[in-house]
């Protein structure tokens, strides 16, 4: 059995190292190839992607743009081009399939920046901190579009993380370094997942847009859980787990849950294979 401190040893001893990570390493890849493909742009002149994660245009040509940014912006009271309104009805098919917040774990840059604020914290073996109510990033969401909605600016996008993270690695940091390093530090040492768990408004808006999706993650294995408790070590949402896992009055074995990320990360640190990806019927 693994220890608290390196969930998934167990799994790596009896998988192997490169199995027992690699789901993580493909979001790390998906991340860093989508990365690449919005910087070969500006730094090669071959434009794949012109824009950033707000809104961009593939080969010049296919509209996408975060339906975050367009219901900020209805609420605002802006008219969206049609291109608009395409760009972002294409984006939430997508998640629609795939898991809304699937685009926090394969997708968000940030994702890399609290992932390692939370690895640190389990090496050092930190205190929780700071315990936040998970649904405060609905009541963020909602305060966004009202605030969007008074003023007539999409406020948020001023203070927006993913936004100022994504352009600045593109484009240059500047000053816009302070607000992800800010968040490294709250994550850190103020609260356990403290910003994309219980805070980031994005993610909630994603958590509500996969609520249908096709793609989960099923517990079918359940029968061999030892307990050890290294997906609960290891989930960015962890109270997502347990109704699959444990199987209490009847429950599905898949993780129906909205916030589930679908990081796969609870399929890489299992050593029973208790996890696997499915879909939710």
């Amino acid at each position: 059995m693994s220890t608290a401190k390196q969930p998934g040893a167990l799994s790596e001893k009896r998988k192997g190292w490169f199995a027992a990570n690699r789901w993580l390493l493909l979001r790390r890849g998906c991340q860093g190839v989508l990365l690449a493909l919005f910087a070969s742009g500006p730094l090669a002149g071959l434009w794949i992607f012109m824009g950033n994660l707000a809104a961009s245009r593939l080969f010049d040509t296919v509209p996408l743009a975060d339906p975050f940014i367009l219901l900020q912006s209805l609420a605002a009271g802006s008219v969206a081009a049609g291109s608009g309104f395409s760009g972002a009805l294409l984006i939430a098919c997508l998640y629609l399939v795939v898991g809304g917040r699937a685009y926090c774990s394969w997708v968000c840059p940030m994702n890399i920046i609290t992932d390692t604020a939370a690895w640190l914290r389990q090496r050092l073996d930190m205190p929780e901190g700071t315990h936040l109510h998970r649904s405060l990033r609905y009541w963020i969401m909602v305060m966004v579009l009202v605030i969007t909605a008074i003023t007539g600016i999409l406020a948020w996008e001023l203070i927006n993380p993913v936004t100022l993270l994504h352009r600045g690695l593109l484009f240059g940091m500047g000053l816009a370094w302070t607000i992800p390093v800010a968040i490294f530090c709250f994550d850190l040492f103020m609260s356990k997942r403290g910003w994309c768990g219980h805070l980031c408004p994005v993610g909630g808006f994603y958590s509500l847009l996969g609520l249908a999706s096709l793609v989960r993650i099923r517990a079918a294995g359940r029968d061999r859980c030892s307990n050890c408790l290294d997906c609960y070590a290891v989930c960015p949402e962890p109270q997502v787990i347990a109704p699959a896992l444990k199987g209490k009055d009847g429950q599905s074995p898949v993780i129906l849950a909205a916030n589930c990320t679908n990081c796969g990360r609870c399929i890489d640190v299992c050593a029973e294979k208790v996890f696997s990806f499915g879909s939710r019927f």
